[in-house]
């Protein structure tokens, strides 16, 4: 049996969109950092807000959750499942992450949602991103973090067509 041909988008698939959205982003390449403690060593000359990404599924698997927020801050899963008031949730399984996200486990990022062409994962961002500045994200790959302006992140988000709101994470 062939396996079969990936319809997902990549690296130079997201640069092309950013590119024709008019985002400018700087690219800072970098060995694999699938955790925020490996990321933190590569991070440590860049200047900008950078996210830790989430990704999450409701206890009947019939939807999904992206939670972006400042990497300093640590989340506790019950006190999530009370303020985002969508249930019980888990952390949702590689498979699933590749469905909906065309990624890998360490690769979570809300540049991926060019790849979940049903619009099916639901975004919370935390209310204190709106403070900054500048905001990084890996390019759907943990091999590279790219830094673009929060306008320019927003206005990502709405171009992609998923449901997004901001939060009281904390």
């Amino acid at each position: 049996m062939d396996k079969p041909i990936s319809t997902f988008r990549g690296q130079k698939e997201l640069y092309e969109l950013l590119n024709r959205l008019s985002i400018a982003f700087d690219y800072y390449e970098h060995p694999p950092a699938p955790t925020i403690e490996e990321a933190k060593k590569y991070w440590k000359d860049i200047e900008a807000t950078h996210c830790k990404n989430l990704f999450f599924r409701n206890h009947k698997g019939n939807q999904h959750y992206l939670v972006v927020f400042d990497h300093c801050h640590d989340l506790r899963i019950h006190e999530l499942e009370r303020r985002l008031k969508q249930g019980k949730l888990s952390f949702a399984s590689e498979a699933r992450m590749e469905k909906y996200l065309g990624v890998k486990p360490g690769s979570v990022s809300p540049l991926a949602l060019i790849n979940d062409t049903e619009k099916h994962v639901h975004v919370f961002l935390d209310e204190n991103l709106q403070h900054a500045t500048k905001i990084s994200f890996h390019p759907n790959v943990n091999t590279a973090s790219i830094v673009i302006s929060f306008s320019d992140f927003i206005k990502f988000l709405n171009f992609v067509g998923n449901k997004w709101e901001f939060t009281n994470l904390y």
